[in-house]
């Protein structure tokens, strides 16, 4: 909004000696990380006042695990306020429309209408949850799992089918594989225009980029909200890999630098830089009311929608797997669930009862009943997360 109002005003700023002001507006970069301080200042500035409005509705967390010892360390969040993703979401969806070009920029229609979808569904599910106590005897305590599901799915295949038509190269569908160079070696010199894909490269058909990027959206969507289990542990995780995508954003979105990198260039994703830049402004400004002990918890209304968000601009820029490593330890919570759900049914089948893999699944519990403190697990888990960026941003070299 901000951008287009400027370049509208553009002579009339000049006029009046504001030409400063036109030249940072046209600069990417700087509105992406003006997006990170409006963000963040737009949660902190909002927090007290939406944390003390859903304490007085009573939309606290009433946690239950089936288990005495785990229900026991997590006696002390009961009545914590939850549903502040709309806290997150807010602060995105507001710094997105001022900062970023959304009259032109498809891929911002996209990212905001995935954003939208997943808060609402989050947020429903969220309610129903929370006010079922307060509700006629036998309400509905929440969505059930095939219904979240399947929201998940649909706006994953509503995104994934625009976004495919959105690009205007062929680097926009290609299945962009750990050290596989996207476009044969070319001099410097030719950077400048559009380079033909390096033979071997696989180009996904519509109903293939279709199946991949809804799979991508609900499973992301899920490993994230499996992974806000501990206070800090979402957001922090989020937080880096909201920072990685800005980086993987501009390297995209650039030709040069794309096309030095070997990466696929994607036209108009740069300006996804806002979007990232205002998730991790607002993951870090949340996390100033969620580190322990948590004033506020993000709730599915939050990690749905970030889990989605992430997923959907990986898609856009092509960098799936690079998304994988980053958020590597969501995935390996919502696996850890797969793997213990799985092996209790085997087991219970083969010896007549069922065993665990872990002693509690999200893994992060198990490291909890191992003894680890809460803050010693999302910690560690924070300084794993900012290893892997690391790993992941360093393989774009490696082609």
């Amino acid at each position: 909004m901000i951008p287009s109002l400027v370049d509208a005003l553009q002579e009339t700023l000049q006029a009046w000696g504001l030409s400063a002001i036109v030249r940072l507006m046209m600069q990417l970069e700087f509105r992406a990380f003006a997006a990170v301080i409006m963000g963040c200042a737009i949660v902190l500035l909002i927090g007290p006042g939406v944390i003390e409005r859903l304490r007085r509705l009573k939309i606290g967390d009433n946690p239950e695990f089936h288990r005495s010892d785990l229900n026991e360390l997590m006696k002390g969040k009961r009545g914590t306020p939850t549903m502040g993703g709309l806290l997150i979401c807010g602060s995105v969806l507001i710094t997105t429309l001022l900062l970023a070009d959304v009259q032109h920029n498809r891929y911002v229609h996209i990212v905001l209408a995935v954003l939208i979808w997943l808060a609402v569904v989050g947020g429903f599910d969220d309610w129903l949850k929370l006010t079922a106590a307060r509700r006629a005897e036998g309400a509905r305590d929440g969505l059930v799992a095939w219904e979240k599901l399947l929201f998940q799915l649909g706006i994953g295949v509503i995104a994934s089918w625009f976004i495919f038509h959105a690009s205007q190269l062929p680097d926009g569908h290609v299945l962009n594989l750990p050290f596989q160079r996207t476009h044969p070696p070319t001099a410097v010199e030719q950077f400048l225009q559009a380079l033909p894909l390096e033979p071997g490269v696989i180009v996904l058909s519509l109903p293939l980029f279709l199946l991949i990027g809804t799979i991508f959206i609900a499973y992301t969507s899920n490993a994230v909200n499996i992974t806000d289990g501990m206070d800090g542990l979402a957001g922090g995780v989020i937080l880096v890999a909201s920072f990685a995508m800005m980086v993987l954003c501009y390297v995209a979105g650039t030709q040069g630098v794309a096309y030095f990198l070997n990466v696929p260039f994607v036209p108009g994703s740069n300006e996804l830089m806002i979007v990232a830049g205002a998730m991790a402004g607002a993951t870090l400004g949340f996390l100033w009311f969620n580190c322990a002990p948590a004033s506020v918890f993000m709730g599915d209304t939050g990690s749905l929608a970030m889990g989605g968000l992430l997923a959907t601009i990986a898609i856009v820029i092509r960098q799936e797997i690079l998304l994988i490593i980053v958020a590597g330890l969501c995935y390996a919570e919502a696996v850890s669930v797969m793997m213990q759900v799985s092996w209790f049914k085997t087991s219970r089948r083969m010896f007549g009862e069922g065993r665990r893999l872990f002693r509690c699944a999200p893994i992060h519990h198990h490291f909890q009943l191992l003894g680890w403190t809460e803050t010693q697990v999302v910690t560690r888990f924070w300084l794993i997360s900012i290893m892997l960026t690391m790993v992941a941003l360093a393989s774009l070299k490696v082609r």
